[in-house]
């Protein structure tokens, strides 16, 4: 919106020329997401605290520590970073960009999603929300559509095609098989941060890590000169998915504030589904893929340990790990939420810069 009304006066007004700059308006969608996140948060805690009373309910099968120690803690705070980041982004994105709207429409109906599942949690009091196999429908929906509006704004050679990492201008032309893999990109990283998202801060901050990470590479896709060097797929337009991405910073970074160990809440489906869904959606938009897959591995290696463990109980009726999603095995072998929590943020920043290396190394 400020890039619509005030960039234009730049003729009369020289110094509204920066807001022609995305690492300007990145940087003004941070600082506002923070700031809006500061300011909600508190009364949001307190009114959706009075509204769910007893707060999320608490999985039975999971670590029983969690039933004495997280029992009360409201859901649905993943509200405060949609209302953050998507508020943000209409502030200082260039709202003519239509990749801009196709994420923001993955983020918001994925979002809707969770809130619905959250909500028949807390009133329903169980764990148990929307059936999953509801939820895989809404999702994959909303992917394909967003995946063939992905491919009609990249045009030609571009659409349909996956690139490859470490590869020069390596590019697998799927045609219309890009809609099912582009389906399953966003509704595998969506459940995959979702499945992450079990201990104070434990997903949050693996999130900011791989939306700087994908910040970067969007403003490098979208910027003809910088593609052309790194030798990167220019797909034009891109670039102002930063400014989408640093507003999920700061408002990960508000979030964070308030989901810090003991947490006063936690995101929910909400959040969790709404974020991975963006993630998956960038990835889609810039080419990078699979590179998601790196940087996003700590999300990878949660969501594969729950298949791990389910194939394997059904299978031979043995199970590999203690407790799945994997960060509750560690719990169950004696480490403490902290610890645990912190050593996956290390880890999420290891792969982030490893798939950021991918850039380079071609």
């Amino acid at each position: 919106m400020f890039h619509y009304f005030l960039f234009p006066l730049a003729d009369r007004f020289a110094a509204f020329n920066i807001f022609r700059y995305i690492t300007f308006r990145a940087g003004g969608a941070l600082m506002t997401a923070l700031l809006i996140a500061f300011l909600i948060g508190p009364s949001m805690i307190a009114w959706l605290r009075a509204r769910q009373g007893k707060g999320q309910p608490i999985r039975a099968d999971g670590p029983q520590r969690h039933v004495l120690e997280k029992q009360g803690t409201p859901t649905m705070g993943g509200l405060m970073i949609l209302i953050s980041s998507v508020v943000a982004t209409l502030l200082w994105a260039d709202l003519t960009d239509l990749y801009v709207w196709v994420v923001l429409l993955v983020t918001l109906s994925f979002g809707l999603l969770g809130f619905t599942d959250d909500y028949q949690k807390v009133t329903k009091r169980s764990s148990a929300g929307i059936s999953g196999r509801a939820k895989l429908v809404v999702q994959f929906v909303v992917a394909v559509l967003a995946s063939y509006a992905v491919m009609r704004l990249e045009g030609s050679p571009l659409a349909g095609g996956v690139a490859i990492p470490f590869l020069k201008q390596a590019l697998i032309p799927l045609g219309w098989g890009f809609l099912i893999f582009g389906m399953l990109v966003i509704v595998g990283a969506s459940n995959a941060v979702n499945l992450t998202d079990g201990l104070d801060g434990l997903a949050i901050v693996p999130v900011m890590i791989a939306a700087l990470a994908f910040a970067l590479i969007a403003y490098l896709v979208g910027n003809i000169k910088f593609a052309d060097y790194l030798q990167l797929h220019y797909v034009a337009g891109t670039g102002e998915l930063a400014v989408f991405l640093a507003a999920l910073l700061g408002a990960g970074l508000g979030f964070l504030w308030y989901n810090a160990p003991p947490a006063m809440v936690f995101m929910g489906d909400t959040g969790s589904l709404a974020l991975g869904g963006a993630l998956g959606a960038v990835a889609i938009a810039t080419k990078h893929e699979i590179v998601l897959a790196i940087v996003g591995g700590l999300f990878v290696l949660e969501a594969v340990s729950v298949i791990i463990q389910v194939a394997s109980f059904k299978l031979t009726g043995k199970r590999v790990f203690k407790m799945a999603p994997i960060h509750h095995h560690f719990e169950q072998l004696g480490w403490k939420e902290s610890t645990v929590v912190i050593r996956f943020w290390i880890i999420a920043v290891v792969l982030a810069l490893i798939g950021l290396s991918t850039l380079k190394l071609r």
